[in-house]
């Protein structure tokens, strides 16, 4: 299909060539890219409702007077450094083109910039707002920083003079183990590297090859507000916010701000500042250890003089020893005293009373009633003797009769009278035939024994033997003959 060249209607013959919408869209669409092949659009973002199930996304650009259709691939989607959002004032780069099926023009964006600091401002104040409505800048949130931390993570670039500024801080204050994750601090690819930097260093596992940081640093030196960006990307702010380890922020100089100081635990002004705040100096340490040393040992010693002064003090509001024992030694000796007049006396009085008694019995009255008493005590004594040998014997007898009624009724005697005890293997005692079952095995019990044995059935009782006829005088006797 060869070019057609677009002239004026009035310019045209009326016999000029037919040509189809397909050729005219075709010969447009060559045209607009042959003369707007690459172009950089500034205007306001409008349409944007996310991007589409595709991966690509679609919206306008608009000023004060018209709009252009837009369209971003999702190969170009992926790799932006500044995502599209409905509102913001943008530079768009890209390559014109046509939509045929619409007879309308549009622009297939590359690449995306902010245009101007007050867009970046107004996109970070959106993103501020949006973050912060979902909880990650709460004060509830904020961690600790550890007072003297183990092992330090530092997230910064490993060429930098930030670095070097951290590691001669930490020397001079607090000598400590720093382990630096490298990543870009400016570009594209920055925001990317240190939200993994921060979720990498939160996989380390407590005691392995590699050691847990307590604590981490991410650390930039200052810039524009465009080299700052990378760590205002949501996913930077949201990796600080997630981080279990406390983090102190340290991008830029003191007036720079970006969102990572809202989710960090700690922000510090400079990346200086920061190992500041990281760790104590030793020596003021050593020295508040000192201090705080000699403070206790003086509020002992306080401690201790004012208890001896205290005791001093109660110990004169006591009476002196000798004083308590004066009236206890006077009354001691008083009832000493009394003791050996009324022991006397008590002497005296028992004697009286001995005398008085020794008067009413006569001596010979007193030996006849001993030779009495005696006598009626050795008849008792006879007496009792008497009767304890009776009683025994009367029991003796008693135990000896119910022995003797004891092996009559025992079954022992019975056995030994040609009886015998049926029992089962488990003791039990078998009292009826029909108690006892084909084949079960038995114990027999004998006076002078016992025999096991098996049931084998029913065995019919042999019959009684005949009685013995008892022989009279009357009956003849042919071994013996007759006296008369």
């Amino acid at each position: 299909m060869t070019d057609l060249p677009l002239e004026s209607a009035e310019a045209a013959p009326a016999n000029a060539r037919e040509i189809t919408v397909s050729e005219l869209s075709q010969a447009l669409k060559r045209t607009i890219e042959d003369r707007f092949g690459y172009v950089r659009v500034r205007g306001e973002i409008s349409g944007f409702r996310g991007v589409h199930s595709s991966g690509h996304a679609y919206f306008s650009l608009k000023d004060d007077a018209a709009k252009i259709d837009a369209v971003i691939w999702r190969s170009a989607y992926v790799k932006l450094k500044v995502k599209p959002e409905e509102g913001m004032e943008v530079i768009a780069s890209g390559r014109l083109t046509t939509f045929p099926g619409k007879s309308s023009y549009q622009i297939v964006i590359e690449r995306l910039e902010l245009a101007g600091l007050g867009a970046i401002m107004k996109m970070l104040e959106e993103r501020r707002k949006k973050l912060a409505a979902e909880g990650l800048f709460d004060a509830g949130r904020k961690k600790p920083i550890p007072h003297i931390p183990d092992v330090i993570g530092v997230v910064t670039s490993p060429t930098g003079a930030v670095i070097r500024d951290i590691l001669h801080r930490l020397s001079d204050r607090f000598p400590r183990r720093v382990l630096v994750w490298p990543v870009a601090v400016q570009g594209e690819s920055a925001g990317a590297q240190v939200a993994a930097a921060i979720r990498g260093f939160n996989a380390l596992k407590p005691g392995g090859a590699i050691p847990r940081p307590d604590v981490l640093i991410v650390a930039r030196g200052g810039g524009s507000v465009e080299d700052l960006l990378p760590f205002s990307d949501e996913a930077v702010v949201r990796a600080a916010a997630e981080s279990a380890i406390p983090l102190i922020s340290a991008v830029g100089h003191e007036t720079d701000t970006t969102l990572i100081d809202f989710a960090s635990d700690r922000r510090a002004p400079t990346p200086t500042a920061a190992a500041e705040m990281a760790v104590p100096v030793r020596a003021e340490l050593v020295a508040e250890t000192l201090g705080l040393a000699r403070r206790l040992f003086q509020c002992v010693a306080r401690a201790r003089d004012d208890r001896r002064r205290r005791v001093a003090d109660l110990a004169r509001g006591l009476p002196r020893p000798d004083q308590l024992l004066a009236l206890a030694r006077q009354r001691f000796d008083s009832a000493a005293g009394n003791i050996a007049g009324s022991l006397r006396l008590f002497v005296e009085r028992v004697g009286n009373r001995l005398r008085t008694a020794s008067a009413r019995y006569r001596p010979d009255l007193l030996v006849r009633e001993i030779s009495v008493q005696r006598t009626a005590l050795a008849g008792a004594a006879q007496r009792f003797d008497i009767g304890s040998r009776r009683r025994l014997d009367e029991a003796r007898q008693r135990l000896t009769a119910q022995g003797k009624l004891l092996e009559t009724l025992s079954h022992r005697a019975t056995l030994e009278r040609g009886f015998a005890l049926v029992r089962t293997a488990d003791g039990g005692l078998k009292r009826a035939a029909d108690e006892v079952e084909s084949g079960e095995r038995l114990i027999l019990q004998f006076h002078d024994g016992n025999r096991n044995a098996v049931a084998d059935g029913t065995v019919p009782l042999p019959p009684p033997p005949p009685p013995r006829r008892r022989r009279s005088s009357s009956d003849g006797d042919t071994r013996q003959g007759t006296l008369f």
